[in-house]
């Protein structure tokens, strides 16, 4: 059974850095596409960035509000797919998730997060001064 845990959220000062960590179990990541999403309180969640194998390639997009501030990368050993944020704002604030499927043509630049087949319960990121 596929189980997604995120962490590494927290408080940030405006222009700090944070690095997310998802942790897949069930699965081993050469199967899997995964996403990172923010929810910020009372909105939809943003698709920011995911990865996953394409066809004899690894596939990578971002969102343009990542673009050149965050880093998707994966840890194939431990099955960990990590999201370091830099620079960053106060509008960044909100619930990360990350999610999972098999599907790589869900890996795009504005992923969707309801499209993807499972969820983590999400940390919380907080940019404030």
């Amino acid at each position: 059974q596929l189980q997604l845990v995120e962490s590494g959220g927290g408080l940030v000062q405006p222009g700090g850095s944070l690095r997310l960590s998802c942790v897949a179990s069930g699965f081993a990541l050469h199967h899997l596409v995964i996403g990172w999403f923010r929810q910020a309180p009372g909105k939809e969640p943003e698709g920011l960035s995911c990865i996953g194998d394409g066809d004899g390639s690894i596939v990578i997009h971002y969102a343009d509000s990542a673009e050149g501030r965050f880093t998707i990368s994966r840890d194939m050993h431990t099955n960990t797919v990590y999201l370091q944020m830099t620079s960053l704002k106060p509008e960044d604030t909100g619930v990360y998730y990350c999610a999972a499927d098999w599907k790589i043509d869900l890996c795009t630049k504005t992923p969707h997060m309801r499209r993807y087949s499972k969820w983590g319960q999400g940390t919380q990121v907080t940019v404030s001064s």
